[in-house]
């Protein structure tokens, strides 16, 4: 639990610009994946081994934990880089492995370092609870229990004193916000049964985001299921209801979003930052959550629903395949420079025009994810309304760019208003 005693928000790390930007926008800790043995294996670049001191370096300056991702189906050819893995992120000073192998749970207590008990285990009742409090300090439950069976387990814990190999009281943590898998817990076969692809060893080819027709098998009769993916939930969102999430007495939120953007990991984060310090300070309100739903809808997203958490037994469907997001990026440019006594930066133009009153982004492994709008600008130390492809751009802004740096335009989509 963060030293507050506020429920803990845990943040996506795909990269190191999505880490920096969870950093960035009050993150208290954050999880990553560190190659192919993790359930993003395909879908977000991941961090390597040599990355793990770098991680663990820039979380410990902020006071953030680190939880390495080793929750994949593990076969025995996986056993020494498992442990090689381990060794390597407990000498790196990560905080705990989130894991659902037994095998993985099992080294990472051999070599004293906390495990995370993964929401692939599907745990449902007190007595799971009690049994992987043997090995676990934390626990991510099913995905599909309520709110109030969340909070009977909580209270369970707190009454019959579950404690952890740490000694610790056991700490319950839920997703909180993002995409969510039509299956249990996140357990899927489609891919390996469809592509021989595992899902569960971080390979999903997402069978289950597209569109299908049903066919009566005796008469042949086909029918397209019209406007919805059947199998493609909407996001999770629990913005609107999160003090009954603070209440239901679980410790750590997490976000979903490995495979997701950087800008998506800093407007998420945010948002559920000022939510989480809103119910605290006791000022959260049906105003704040509306502008927070806003700032929620401009990065992906498949629509938004509650989840199982308000007693839901049948799932919210996508009714399209990809992101129902406001707004999107465009590439713009790269940085080139930045003047840090005069608060300059310099940019590149590659691609399209930007305009006084745009909205930029600019991201990067270090920087990560800053939105700001151009009030001014220069070209050849000339102020300019616009900047065209090819011209050296110069314009004031509060942090620092570098070369490796990426600018984009933000516009808004067919979804805004």
């Amino acid at each position: 639990m963060t030293k507050t005693g506020k429920i803990e928000l845990m943040a996506p790390a795909g990269n190191f610009e999505s880490m920096q930007a969870a950093l960035e926008n009050g993150a208290d800790s954050i999880y990553f994946g560190v190659e192919q043995l993790n359930m993003r294996a395909r879908s977000s670049v991941n961090f390597t081994l040599d990355d793990l001191d770098e991680v663990s370096r820039r979380c410990s300056e902020k006071g953030v934990r680190t939880y390495l991702t080793l929750n994949t189906i593990i076969y025995d050819h996986d056993l020494s880089i498992i442990k090689t893995l381990l060794d390597r992120a407990k000498s790196a000073n990560i905080t705990a492995v989130i894991a659902m192998d037994q095998a993985v749970i099992s080294y990472a207590r051999q070599i004293d370092m906390e495990v995370h008990i993964s929401t692939q285990i599907n745990i449902t009742n007190i007595e799971t609870v009690k049994f992987y409090s043997l090995f676990a300090d934390t626990m991510v439950l099913s995905r599909e229990l309520s709110l109030s069976q969340v909070k009977k387990i909580t209270a369970l814990i707190e009454k019959e004193q579950i404690k952890g190999p740490n000694g610790n009281l056991v700490e319950i943590e839920i997703f909180g916000h993002g995409a969510l898998c039509m299956a249990v817990s996140g357990k899927c076969y489609l891919s390996l049964h469809s592509h021989n692809s595992s899902a569960n060893r971080g390979a999903c080819k997402q069978n289950c985001r597209k569109k299908y027709t049903v066919i009566d098998q005796e008469s042949g009769f086909e029918i397209e299921i019209d406007n919805e993916y059947m199998m493609s939930p909407k996001d999770l969102c629990t913005i609107d209801f999160l003090d009954q999430v603070v209440d239901s007495g679980v410790k750590v939120l997490k976000i979903e979003g490995r495979g997701r953007a950087p800008e998506y990991v800093a407007t998420v984060t945010k948002c559920y930052r000022e939510a989480i310090d809103s119910i605290e300070e006791h000022t959260y309100s049906k105003e704040k959550i509306e502008n927070w739903m806003k700032k929620l809808e401009t990065v992906y997203h498949r629509g938004f629903w509650s989840g199982y958490y308000l007693g839901q037994k049948l799932g919210e469907w996508s009714e399209n395949p990809g992101s129902n997001a406001t707004q999107k990026k465009i590439y713009i440019g790269k940085g080139r420079h930045y003047y840090p006594k005069t608060k300059i930066a310099e940019f590149e133009i590659e691609a399209y025009n930007l305009n006084i009153g745009d909205k930029i982004l600019v991201q990067g492994p270090t920087t990560g994810s800053q939105e700001t709008d151009v009030k001014s600008m220069r070209v050849e130390d000339i102020s300019v309304q616009e900047a065209k492809k090819g011209d050296i751009l110069t314009l004031p802004l509060e942090f620092k760019v570098r070369p490796s740096d990426k600018l984009y335009k933000i516009v808004k989509t067919e979804f805004s208003n």
